[in-house]
């Protein structure tokens, strides 16, 4: 497709690197991947990006229970989060690590300096909690029986001087951006929290951590005895990734190309951190905020968080292996919402991959590309209305259809709805061949040509409209209707 003068920039959080991925970590580059395929078949310039936090207290602890430098450890880990991009075949331009000198940590020590010139940066004696497992001051809001919702571990009770920013002083401004659909954050519910959150009052945040205390980070500018705290360190690597910080003037053009971020990708648990303190830090910077913020749930395994103490952590190469890759893409594509937290077993995920890929899926692939080897016909792959043959009225206003459904739903970050919309599509196809019964035709003679015909324009579209979700499987189907091979796409589990 020709490219358009469009540029899309979507990002993900960076996960933290004291430990590998787990299933968990799927879900902000999945959605992204899928909005950088469909955008990139578009025509638009597509930038993806995802990376690593590898700073922080946790980080040095850990390794030391390890015998491992903080380096070492982060340098492991962040090879592990790199093998997603294989594991569950993404498509990401970059990755950034917030421990990259090069590239970051001139960003990250550069809105320092920014928001130093706007007075916004203030040294203060502070008494708070601290949690470990956020690696953050927290307040009382986020406790619930003295612990923390997301850990429930109790916080440590920190007193110390630090540098502060003044997050307070932009609360109407990031509320008015919020109100007025500048800066959009999806689905309603995140963003009637996080007003609600605002409305109470925004305090101020603590920016930096003692360099005795934290030594594993990026040092203050001009203050040694200081180390950057998390907001000014990893919340930068949206913009240290374009050029943000550099001096050299392809970088400076190419931050002024990409940013404002189209769209952000963050988990329901780094709300406050993206929806306030970031506009604030780039309200303080003089910078645009991102156009849209997209809030998904959690990934629960029968109910329960995951946890290394409850023993049900699963790693994504554990069930790429067992299953495959799309199976695995559609199944977190189709049964969480995104917008709400999810449950997986593995008894759901063999239903969902029996019903839906083996029987239907699979099952119509495979129906009419025996009966089209039948009568050696085959139908060309990569645009509509190249089948030499004459096609099912129906069947192309069906498609049109779903195109337009998906579309829709891509753009409302509901990917299972438009999956919905392609499945639609081989329900049709396998009632059409029932009532057809083209089995019973002669192969040569025209109706079983123009039934078969029909049916390789079908599945030609369901293998295109699929490609953002389900690549591999869009492949295979476009190869299987050029007649380069048979396919038998997904094998019914026992």
């Amino acid at each position: 497709m020709a490219k358009t003068n469009k540029k899309f920039y979507v990002t993900t959080s960076i996960p933290y690197a004291n430990a590998g991925p787990h299933i968990g970590h799927i879900l902000d580059p999945l959605a992204a991947d899928v909005l950088a395929r469909y955008k990139r078949i578009k025509g638009n310039k597509v930038k993806f990006l995802v990376g690593t936090d590898e700073h922080g207290a946790k980080i040095s602890r850990t390794a030391k229970t390890q015998n491992k430098t903080p380096q070492e450890l982060v340098n492991e880990n962040s090879v592990k989060f790199k093998e997603l991009k294989k594991n569950i075949n993404l498509s990401w331009d970059d990755f950034i690590r917030t421990t990259d000198k090069k590239r970051h940590w001139p960003a990250a020590q550069k809105m320092w300096r920014n928001l130093v010139k706007s007075n916004d940066i203030y040294w203060k004696k502070y008494h708070g909690l601290y949690c470990v497992g956020h690696e953050a001051f927290i307040t009382e809001k986020d406790l619930k029986n003295g612990k923390c919702r997301d850990h429930q571990r109790e916080p440590e009770v920190i007193e110390e001087e630090n540098w502060f920013f003044r997050l307070s002083k932009y609360s109407k401004k990031i509320e008015s951006a919020i109100i007025s659909g500048k800066f959009k954050i999806i689905p309603e519910s995140r963003r009637n929290e996080i007003l609600s959150l605002i409305k109470s009052g925004l305090d101020d945040v603590s920016f930096s951590r003692p360099a005795k205390d934290l030594s594993w980070g990026i040092p203050v500018p001009d203050d040694p005895t200081q180390t950057i705290y998390v907001w000014c360190d990893a919340l930068v690597n949206y913009i240290s990734a374009i050029g943000y910080g550099s001096t050299r003037s392809v970088d400076i053009s190419k931050f002024k190309y990409w940013w404002p971020a189209d769209l952000q990708i963050i988990g329901k648990d780094n709300l406050r951190f993206h929806a306030a303190i970031w506009p604030g830090m780039l309200f303080s910077a003089g910078l645009p905020l991102p156009k849209r913020l997209f809030v998904h749930g959690f990934i629960n395994v029968r109910g329960d968080k995951m946890s290394k103490t409850v023993g049900n952590v699963i790693a994504p190469e554990e069930l790429i292996k067992k299953y495959g890759i799309d199976p695995a893409r559609y199944h977190f594509l189709h049964e969480f919402p995104y917008s709400d937290d999810g449950d997986f077993t593995y008894e759901k995920f063999e239903e969902r991959y029996n019903a839906d890929l083996a029987k239907g899926l699979g099952n119509l692939v495979a129906r009419v590309l025996t009966l089209a080897q039948k009568a050696r016909l085959r139908q060309g792959f990569g645009g509509r209305g190249k089948i030499t043959l004459r096609q099912n009225k129906n069947f192309i206003i069906a498609v049109k259809d779903a195109a337009k459904n998906i579309e829709k739903s891509i753009g409302e970050l509901k990917f299972n709805d438009a999956l919905v919309a392609i499945w639609r599509l081989i329900a049709k196809g396998d009632k059409y061949i029932d009532e057809k019964k083209p089995w019973n035709l002669d192969v040569d003679s025209k109706e079983f040509k123009e039934i078969i015909g029909s049916l390789l324009y079908l599945i030609s579209e369901i293998g295109r409209l699929l490609a953002p979700f389900l690549p591999e499987t869009s492949e295979k189907i476009a190869n299987a209707v050029k007649g380069k091979k048979s396919i038998a796409l997904f094998p019914r589990l026992q």
